[in-house]
């Protein structure tokens, strides 16, 4: 009766989940609050709650479950919660990294960076008795949150609130006299463009005292890394779960660096895309274990199939830190290095792998054959669907049900004068349309050219599911940015290329490539050219022969 009862309540509303986060505060060393979760307290006083609701709700807490972080992900529409990061960490993922701190009883301060309703702050609370807990959080509702849960827990003696936002924390000294700081948490993931321009000037500044790369692009966990790194003293440790792309991307470089110079790598774990960690929320998973001042010779590299396997965030591939040095992406690196086989080369060394060209704005460049408001001239069959390709099969023989891509020379003087009248009526529709200031057309030499590029004997997906499909293209489609063109180096018979082609098929898998969300899979045009692919004497010899 009291669990259906409390579960009702919190299916309510964010007042109602407010009013239970005070009830459960009301007095104690959390109850004194900031000014913006107490205008959320006075905001719910029309909503009591019955005591018996309360104790039905401590009670789960002090069990371990999160019955008010599940309510509020419930309550809150996920593309609000995205603004702010707030995607909280399954409690599988959370007890292998807390199992992982284990192994530094000693720790004298645990500090969560981006607390949310403090599901790492109070796993590490109850696993490590004897530390101090920071819990950093900005959200004002989170944070009545993860005082009740630490109230309700009774580790709220031992813990230091701070309303506010990780890049600004100063650690005083009370904790670190006790022994060496923890880290532990799910920094939050918010696109770059959601960043304020005082907190991108914040990482140059941070990161160039540190001599380290540095991109605007990056997201949010970028940053909670490097304000780790200005924090973190010799003897601190770390565990950091986060999206698993800046393994690879380059804004990930300042990670990267980070991790060689300056927290010290022990392992990376990440889980497979396609076991969804994070549940409905499409992320990746990678897991990051870091001890300050032990640089490790080696660094271990694992893949997990699913969070069940994780365990306390132990073996795995063993890579040496000279390498990781070198290595400009990291994913590749849970693999062991495969040899080609005999005869056999990378795909680059034959072909170079281009993207097709970007439109920057597909409704008003991409059209029918038939469209009569441009010369046909100038009106190009392309690939500009993936699943053409997949749906081609082995050759794309005919361009009947492709869409065209309007193309128009820079120099609008070579049309005939007949074209150049209709192309002139195209463009001041499109300039209606405001297509001339978007930022693909700002940085064309010409807005009005969309620059294809030659037709490629072969085209690839690169973005699926699914391998790459590797379609030979003797008709001589187009392809914009949804294909990679395959370009020889040097010229090929026919022969040769329907063989290249029919080798990349027959090998085609999702290895080498990188792994998103729920198992999209993604290849950059250098990732395709490490591709094996037999040789140029292979290729050839059914020529030779004949």
């Amino acid at each position: 009766m009291c669990a259906d009862a409390h579960q009702g309540f919190l299916a309510g509303t964010e007042e109602r989940l407010v009013a239970m986060a005070g009830s459960i505060l009301r007095t104690g060393p959390l109850a004194s609050v900031s000014g913006v979760e107490r205008r959320l307290l006075r905001g719910a006083q029309a909503e009591p709650v019955p005591e018996a609701v309360v104790a039905a709700v401590r009670d789960r807490i002090a069990g371990g479950d999160d019955p008010l972080g599940d309510a509020f992900l419930r309550l809150r529409p996920p593309a609000e919660r995205r603004q702010s990061g707030a995607v909280y960490t399954p409690q599988p993922i959370v007890h292998s990294m807390v199992a992982w701190l284990s192994q530094v009883p000693a720790a004298g301060r645990i500090v969560d960076p981006g607390a949310g309703s403090g599901r790492f702050s109070l796993a590490a609370g109850r696993a490590l008795g004897a530390a101090r807990l920071v819990a950093v959080e900005s959200d004002p509702l989170a944070l009545l949150l993860l005082r009740a849960n630490l109230t309700a827990s009774g580790l709220a003696d031992r813990t230091e609130v701070v309303a506010g936002d990780y890049r600004s924390l100063r650690l005083g000294d009370a904790g670190k006299r006790r022994g060496p700081t923890a880290f532990i948490g799910n920094p939050p993931y918010v696109r770059h463009h959601l960043i304020e321009p005082r907190w991108k000037e914040w990482l140059r500044r941070e990161a160039s005292q540190l001599d380290l790369p540095v991109s605007g692009l990056a997201g949010l966990h970028v940053y909670f890394f490097l304000q780790t790194a200005v924090l973190a003293e010799p003897g601190d440790i770390g565990a950091f779960v986060t999206s698993a792309e800046w393994l690879d991307v380059n804004y990930g470089k300042l990670v990267r660096a980070l991790l060689v110079r300056h927290l010290d790598v022990e392992s990376i774990h990440v889980i497979d895309p396609s076991a969804l960690p994070f549940g409905a929320a499409a992320t990746t998973a990678a897991i990051t274990c870091f001890r300050i001042g032990r640089a490790s010779r080696v660094v271990g590299f694992r893949r997990v199939a699913t969070t069940a396997d994780l365990g306390a965030l132990e073996g795995g591939r063993s890579v040496s830190r000279h390498r990781l040095q070198a290595e400009l992406r990291w994913t590749r690196l849970l693999r062991a290095p495969t040899r080609p086989p005999e005869g056999h080369v990378e795909l680059g060394e034959l072909c170079r792998v281009h993207r097709g060209a970007v439109t920057g704005a597909n409704a008003i460049w991409i059209t029918s054959r038939a469209d009569e408001r441009i010369p046909e001239t100038v009106l190009f069959p392309a690939v500009t669907r993936a699943r053409e390709l997949f749906e081609a099969g082995a050759r794309l023989e005919s361009l009947t049900g492709l869409r065209c891509v309007i193309d128009l020379p820079e120099d609008l003087g070579e049309l005939e004068p007949s074209e150049r009248r209709l192309v002139e009526r195209f463009l001041r529709s499109a300039r209606s349309s405001n297509v001339h200031a978007g930022y693909i057309a700002r940085h064309r030499r010409c807005w009005w050219s969309v620059g294809l590029r030659a037709p490629a004997p072969i085209v690839a997906t690169y973005m699926a599911r699914r391998p790459p499909a590797f379609v030979r293209n003797p008709l001589g489609a187009r392809h914009i940015n949804v294909a990679h063109g395959l370009y020889p180096r040097e010229p090929m018979t026919a022969s040769s290329l329907d063989r290249l082609a029919e080798a990349l098929t027959a090998s085609a898998t999702t290895a080498g490539g990188r792994v998103y969300a729920g198992g999209l899979t993604k290849f950059e045009p250098s990732e395709m050219a490490r591709l094996p692919v037999p040789g140029v004497d292979l290729l050839t010899r059914t020529d030779v022969a004949a």
